[in-house]
């Protein structure tokens, strides 16, 4: 069976939840599904079984999948490292920091471990689905391309473009990137994909009509707007969460400071309807939240200077309420955080803490990666995994009193009964409610929308050709 790649009009188009809907949609039909995504740019990652490091989108499309998440799955990952620096993950495991024009000099070794990566994957999987990254026509980067051409053309998959209807320009976007199309992705093209309409499907015929005998290419579907309140591709998407607010009874403050990573926490919270979740990007008071949550960050000491400067930090000083860390804002809870290598920050530094925790975090190499069942404040087994270099001596997992609690491993407020237990103690009236069934039922809820809306035996067939 040919491969599939999914592409863009423009970054944000709906790659990554039309290829996590294709990847259950395909499952369902008996075959074995592996996503993939040659380079992924993103601060959202997770940890697989084999202790490696990946993107959560290319975890989210596993789980649609129903297989077990891989390295395999997102070969190369870079994570903003501040400063025009990127921190180079490998098959999972960090390379290097470096510039982004010393990651371009060794782009051809980084293809070459693209295509191991992607040969594995065809031993063992009936299907693969690619997922692109912004748009597969930026002429300028077209030789240091990993995710869109270099794929259509290596791995001759047959390919899908997705288009925007949303932010407006939707002819002109699709006729534009078909005119500068590779010659080979645009033979291999099943058709076009219109995604995020709004309103009645009716308005849309001519527009279906232009698109297929004016651009010479079929229309696959129109996908109606659907949000998806799950793993976030970037940070910027956090602002496209709807939160169900039927019966709010806890207002929690999440500090969204410049460096914010492993949002995936937030999905959690911002899917309960009892919880009020607000993400606060400059100073402004905390007294009138329950609760705040220092979620997790990619340069932590950066990220707990930004608070100081915006006045948070005084702000969390005086906040006489819980306060809840994971991970980097865990470490920011402790009385300093020593970096004498540099691995942190950009130079060696003692940066002093929240004093909340009467401890010292300090950064090592290697990059602690682990996944599993932890034995976290009173519960036996709580499923969750790390991603951190900074180390806490007296409290390596996790920390609790009264008002301040913390922990680097993520995933903590997935279990059930620790976030009811949790919040209970905010206010006894929250009831709490499962999180693993509503995300499978946002996962399927979607998958069901897109196959209902786009024409899935056309797809099947020509990943069928010769």
């Amino acid at each position: 069976m040919n491969p599939l790649a999914v592409f863009g009009t423009s970054s944000d188009a709906g790659k990554t939840t039309l290829v996590m809907a294709l990847c259950r949609i395909f499952a369902d039909q008996g075959l074995k599904v592996a996503p993939f995504k040659a380079q992924n740019v993103s601060n959202n990652s997770a940890v697989t079984k084999e202790g490696r490091e990946i993107s959560r989108a290319q975890c989210l499309q596993a789980e649609a999948a129903r297989v077990e998440p891989s390295y395999l799955f997102n070969p190369v990952l870079l994570k903003s490292h501040g400063n025009g620096s990127v921190q180079v993950i490998v098959n999972g495991l960090v390379y290097q920091n470096q510039s982004i024009a010393a990651y371009y000099t060794e782009i051809d070794n980084l293809k070459q471990q693209v295509k191991q990566a992607f040969s594995a994957l065809k031993q063992d999987y009936d299907l693969i689905i690619a997922e692109g990254a912004g748009s597969p026509v930026e002429l300028n980067l077209l030789n240091k391309d990993l995710s869109n051409t270099f794929v259509a053309n290596s791995f001759n998959s047959k390919n899908i473009l997705v288009a925007d209807i949303e932010r407006g320009g939707v002819f002109a976007s699709i006729y534009g990137t078909l005119e500068l199309m590779d010659p080979v992705m645009r033979s291999n093209l099943i058709g076009v994909v219109i995604n995020k309409f709004r309103g009645d499907r009716r308005f849309f015929d001519e527009g279906e009509k232009i698109i297929t005998e004016r651009f010479g290419v079929p229309v696959l579907g129109v996908l109606p707007f659907k949000p998806l309140n799950i793993d976030m591709e970037d940070s910027q998407s956090l602002r496209n969460y709807q939160q169900r607010l039927l019966d709010a009874k806890i207002r929690v403050a999440v500090i969204a400071y410049p460096g914010l990573s492993n949002y995936n926490d937030l999905d959690v919270l911002m899917g309960d309807p009892e919880l009020y979740v607000e993400l606060i990007h400059a100073y402004r008071p905390l007294a009138g939240f329950d609760m705040v949550l220092l979620p997790g960050s990619k340069t932590v000491i950066r990220d707990l200077q930004w608070l100081k400067k915006q006045g948070l930090f005084e702000e969390l000083l005086q906040f006489n309420k819980p306060v809840f860390g994971i991970c980097g804002g865990y470490q920011m809870l402790c009385q300093n955080l020593h970096d004498p290598d540099a691995i942190e920050h950009e130079i060696a530094i003692v940066e002093a803490g929240l004093n909340f925790i009467d401890d010292t975090v300090l950064y090592q190499n290697p990059k602690i990666l682990a996944r599993g069942h932890y034995p976290l404040f009173s519960y036996a087994e709580i499923h969750g995994y790390e991603i951190h270099c900074g180390r806490i001596d007296k409290y390596p997992l996790y920390y609790q009193s009264r008002l301040f609690c913390g922990t680097h491993v993520h995933g903590v407020f997935d279990h059930n009964a620790f976030r009811t237990d949790y919040f209970k103690a905010i206010n006894p009236q929250y009831q709490g409610y499962s999180y693993g069934h509503y995300r499978e039922a946002e996962i399927q809820g979607f998958a069901d929308m897109v196959a209902e809306n786009l024409d899935i035996a056309a797809i099947l067939q020509a990943l069928q050709a010769d």
